[in-house]
This record gives C-alpha cells, sequence and structure tokens, in this order.
C-alpha cells in the first residue's frame, strides 16, 4: 500500500447538528467513546493505507490537534486545511500535491462496512479507477449508479424508486488522472469531476460487495444509530 494515499473529506460544517455539538467539527463528534474519525481511518487503516490526508476547513485545529495526538502509531496523519470552502472536489485537488500514485477518498461522516479490500485492488487492473456501489432496496434518497456490463461506470443517474446500485461515497483515481483534470476553486466530487473524467473516457469499475452495511453522522437521528452501529461492527484493540 506504499502507492496509495487516502484523503478524507473533514472540512463541512454539519449545519444539522449545530444544536447538539456547537464546538465540534461534525468528523470529531465522539461516537462509542472515540471520535467518529478515529473509527474511520481505523477502518480503512485496517485494510493496508498508512497515509491519511484530512482535508480540513471549519474548525479544523481540532482535527490537526486529534491527528497530531499520537494516538494511531504506525498510521502518518497529515492535514491540509482550506482557505475558503471548497466543496468535495477543492478539497480533494487542495490535497492532491500531498498524495502518492492512487488517492482513495472518503466522507469524513459516512463509514461503508465493506468493499474497501475490493476497490483498492482496483490498481491491478486496467483502469483510472473506482467507486464504491451498494445495493439498496430503494435508491429514491440517493440516486442510482448506472454501470455497463462489466461494471464500468457510465454516470450518476437521477433517483429512482426500487431497487438500486446507490453511490457508496468511497472513490479511487490514478492521481495522474486528478492532475490531468485539476479545477481551482470550489468544485463537488459528483456533479463537476465524474463528469469530466467519464467524457474524457476514464475508465472506473465499480465494485460492489456482498454485504456493505453503512451509517452517515450528518442528521440528529443518524448520529444516534451511530453508536449502536460502531458497536456492532468495530472492536476496539
Amino acid at each position: 500500500m506504499e502507492d496509495v494515499s487516502v484523503i478524507i473529506l473533514a472540512g463541512g460544517k454539519g449545519t444539522r447538528l449545530k444544536n447538539l455539538f456547537p464546538d465540534l467539527p461534525k468528523p470529531l463528534i465522539p461516537v462509542a467513546g472515540r471520535p467518529f474519525l478515529h473509527w474511520l481511518t481505523r477502518w480503512i487503516a485496517s485494510h493496508g493505507p498508512r497515509h491519511f490526508i484530512y482535508s480540513t476547513g471549519y474548525l479544523g485545529d481540532q482535527i490537526e490537534d486529534w491527528s497530531a495526538d499520537g494516538s494511531m502509531p504506525g498510521i502518518d496523519r497529515i492535514c491540509r486545511r482550506e482557505t475558503e470552502p471548497l466543496g468535495t472536489g477543492g478539497g480533494l485537488f487542495n490535497c492532491l500535491d500531498l498524495c502518492r500514485a492512487w488517492v482513495l477518498v472518503a466522507n469524513g461522516d459516512g463509514l461503508v462496512m465493506g468493499g474497501v479490500d475490493q476497490l483498492l485492488a482496483v490498481r491491478n487492473e486496467h483502469v483510472d479507477g473506482g467507486v464504491l456501489g451498494v445495493e439498496v432496496p430503494d435508491a429514491t434518497r440517493y440516486g442510482s449508479l448506472k454501470i455497463d456490463q462489466d461494471r464500468r461506470l457510465l454516470e450518476f443517474a437521477e433517483k429512482v424508486p426500487g431497487r438500486g446500485l446507490i453511490n457508496g461515497g468511497l472513490y479511487l483515481f490514478r492521481k495522474d488522472l486528478l492532475e490531468r483534470h485539476f479545477q481551482s476553486g470550489p468544485c463537488s466530487i459528483e456533479s463537476d469531476i465524474f463528469p469530466e473524467v467519464l467524457d474524457a473516457d476514464a475508465q472506473l469499475k465499480v465494485v460492489v460487495p456482498d454485504e456493505a452495511p453503512f451509517i452517515d453522522i450528518g442528521t440528529p437521528e443518524t448520529v444516534v444509530l451511530a453508536e449502536d452501529f460502531v458497536t456492532r461492527h468495530l472492536r476496539e484493540d
């Protein structure tokens, strides 16, 4: 995994959680006795990557202090703070110069318990990257991934009721692909980067694990559920 860097997007304000945690950035919300970011980092690191970059913004100094606390020996944790809100794509590009040959990108407020090994294995195929897809009984809330018979990504489709394959929020890119499509300023991974690289015929494999329980902490309701989720799926050493 020496060729892999992990960028965790941790710059959002978490507006819907301001009343519950007014003085914390969303990724540091405590879950099962640890910051949520601890569990996300530990889960991804258990699959081999050791080089982590946190794209910070709102209350980023707290994440910078956490990343330097020595609590995760053997894992290289560094931060890059944005000077203005850059969105998911801008946050990714803001960290790109710190990255190795392959870039694994995760949202700092979500945890998907499956598919990381399969996504990292895409490095051994003749593709430019990959996307984690999750099968759900109803894709209405999420929108769907449209793929071909070889599970290559064609587009992010509109929201359609019924069973579907949705975006799991975990991506792998060749660094040189991102360098060729570099954008300055605010942009979105889903709305800007993916359409541009797909229009340029980038080959992105969609991996679909047999099981992929997932949780996000974007709302007060899901924060409550996160405690039980982490307790069931992760264990502290």
